[in-house]
């Protein structure tokens, strides 16, 4: 089993962090972005969308796209229970998850590929107007998250979960896709200190 994991990226960084509070320790591969090694004949024969993370099974299949990657290993190690435990709690997390994929973590990706300098010759073309008409986006959803995490300790409950992960990688990818995080947001503020807090997070 190997996994093909980037520094780089933060799609990458929700499977460290899920390995992490697992437990779970998988031989690891580098491949480095910047220097266009996922586009390489050798990766593309691994994943044809050239695109990290990739786990390479024993067998030979090939398991893309992260929270597919992390949904393989909640069966292997079902314990924590990352995914929720329960019709209702397995069901509020997915949505949840869901919604800070689409409505966070794809915008503030939109807004780094189309804006930073150093995506000008992986991202082509460069679109400064999808950025700008995905910053609004980010600013609302982030007023609704900071309204959900009045009730609770953590975005889909009293659990942490994959939901958290994947909101923390976005909210922390922020930073270099120069979209501000309002401190005005409290609860949102006292989540994100908890979940980073967490030694998971610094994978």
């Amino acid at each position: 089993m190997k996994l093909y994991d980037s520094k780089q990226a933060p799609n990458p960084r929700r499977t460290r962090i899920f390995l992490v509070e697992k437990g779970i320790t998988v031989p690891t591969e580098q491949v480095d972005i910047m220097a266009k090694q996922h586009k390489t004949p050798e990766y593309a024969a691994i994943n044809p969308l050239q695109r990290m993370p990739a786990l390479v099974l024993d067998d030979g299949t090939v398991i893309t796209e992260s929270i597919a990657i992390c949904r393989y290993f909640e069966v292997l190690q079902p314990e924590p229970p990352l995914f929720g435990v329960g019709a209702k709690e397995i069901a509020l997390v997915e949505m949840w998850n869901r919604r800070c994929e689409l409505n966070l973590f794809f915008a503030v990706a939109h807004v780094f590929r189309h804006t930073h300098p150093a995506m000008k010759e992986l991202e082509v073309p460069q679109v400064a107007e999808w950025a700008e008409a995905n910053r609004p986006r980010i600013a609302e959803f982030l007023q609704i998250l900071d309204d959900e995490l009045k009730g609770h300790e953590f975005i889909a409950g009293d659990r942490y979960t994959v939901a958290d992960i994947t909101a923390l990688c976005a909210i922390d990818f922020a930073k270099p896709a120069r979209v501000p995080v309002s401190e005005d947001l409290a609860n949102l503020k006292r989540w994100r200190e908890t979940v980073s807090a967490r030694p998971s997070a610094k994978a």
